[in-house]
C-alpha cells in the first residue's frame, strides 16, 4: 500500500491543527530510589497521556549515515555545531508509554544497553515514574531493529510477559528468514537474533501488518521502507493527534531536508527514501505533531517549510516538577 495525501490526511491526521499539552518534567512526582531520575516529556492527547521516556543514546560515525560521503556528513556537522569527539554524532533511544485511564500501552522498548554503556535506561524510566514491565499491558513494537525490541528480550527473558506484544508480520518474516539473513550484512546480524528471540519467548505474539486499529483511538500507520514492516502509531482522541513515526527521521542535521540521506542499517535505501519523499511533504502541509525516536530528546516536532526547503521544528515545551 502506497502513502496517499488522502489516506495520510484522513486516517493519519483527524485534526492536525490540534495539539496536546506538552511538559518536560525534571523529577518524578512518585517515591524512586534514583537520586536523578531520567527527564520525561508528557503530552496528553485527549484522554491519552502519553509518557516520552527515552533508554539512553549513543554517538554513531559519520559513515552510519547513507546518502553522502563521511567527509560531507563532517562539514555538515562541524558547520552547524553538532560534531562531537571522534567525529560522531549523537542519536537518542526514545521510548513511548501510552495511557487511557485502563491500559498502558509501550511503543518500542530500546537497545537495553546493547549499544554502549548510555543505554538500558527505560527501567529506570519506567521506575521513575512507578510504574514495572508487569504494569504494561501491551508492547507495540515499530520494527524489529536490535535497538527497538531488545528491552523485551532483555537477560534472554519475556520482559513484558503478561502484555500483549504487537509487531508486523512483515518483519518477522523478514528477521526470522534463514536465507534473507545470510545475505545480510554482519551488523544486522544481531536484529535477526533479537527477532528470533522475540518470536521464541513471546509465543502469543500478535502479528499485524502495516494500518490496524489496536483499540480506539490507538492504531497503527504503515511506514514500511526502513525495514518492510516498519510502522508508526497514531493516537488520537477528542479533535487531538500525534503520530509516533519511530525510523522516519533520524537526525535534524539531514531529516526533513533530504530525504536521500538514509542510515546504513535500512536493507533497501530505495524503498526507504521513497517513504521519506512521501512522507514529509505531507506531514509538512498537514502540521502533524511527530513524535521520532532518534531525534534529539524528547524528539517531538513538526516539519516546516523554509521557502523551499523543509526543517524540523521542535515542539515547545517546559520543565516542570
Amino acid at each position: 500500500m502506497s502513502l496517499t495525501r488522502r489516506a495520510f490526511t484522513r486516517s493519519l491526521l483527524a485534526a492536525p491543527a490540534a495539539s496536546g499539552a506538552l511538559s518536560l518534567t525534571a523529577r518524578s512526582s512518585v517515591a524512586s530510589t534514583l537520586s536523578v531520575p531520567p527527564p520525561r516529556a508528557i503530552v496528553q492527547i485527549g484522554r491519552f497521556t502519553v509518557h516520552v521516556l527515552t533508554d539512553g543514546h549513543v554517538d554513531l560515525p559519520y559513515g552510519f549515515f547513507t546518502g553522502q560521503a563521511p567527509e560531507e556528513t563532517a562539514a555538515l556537522a562541524t558547520a552547524s555545531h553538532v560534531n562531537r569527539d571522534g567525529g560522531t554524532l549523537r542519536l537518542g533511544f526514545t521510548q513511548y508509554l501510552i495511557e487511557d485511564g485502563e491500559r498502558r500501552i509501550l511503543v518500542d522498548t530500546g537497545p537495553a544497553g546493547g549499544i554502549g554503556e548510555h543505554t538500558g535506561k527505560l527501567p529506570s524510566a519506567l521506575e521513575a515514574i512507578g510504574v514495572s514491565s508487569t504494569d504494561i499491558d501491551a508492547v507495540i513494537l515499530t520494527h524489529t531493529h536490535f535497538d527497538h525490541i531488545s528491552g523485551a528480550i532483555a537477560g534472554g527473558r519475556a520482559v513484558y510477559a503478561e502484555a500483549e506484544v504487537y509487531v508486523d508480520r512483515r518483519d518477522v518474516a523478514q528477521f526470522t528468514d534463514p536465507a534473507a539473513r545470510s545475505r545480510a550484512p554482519d551488523f544486522l546480524h544481531s536484529s535477526y537474533d533479537a527477532t528470533a528471540g522475540l518470536v521464541r519467548l513471546y509465543p502469543r505474539l500478535q502479528q499485524t501488518e502495516g494500518d490496524q486499529n489496536i483499540l480506539p483511538g490507538l492504531s497503527t500507520v504503515d511506514l514500511k521502507g526502513h525495514t518492510p514492516g516498519h510502522i508508526g502509531v497514531r493516537i488520537a482522541d477528542a479533535g487531538q493527534s500525534m503520530l509516533i513515526v519511530s525510523d522516519m527521521l533520524f537526525h535534524p542535521l539531514f531529516h526533513p531536508a533530504r530525504a536521500d540521506i538514509g542510515f546504513v542499517f535500512e536493507q533497501d535505501p530505495a524503498a526507504a527514501e521513497a517513504m521519506r519523499a512521501q512522507f514529509f511533504p505531507m506531514a509538512a502541509d498537514d502540521g502533524a505533531l511527530i513524535a521520532a525516536t532518534h531525534m534529539p530528546f524528547p524528539g517531538l516536532g513538526r516539519i516546516g517549510r523554509d521557502g523551499g526547503t523543509l526543517r524540523w521544528v521542535p515542539e515547545n515545551w517546559a520543565y516542570s516538577s
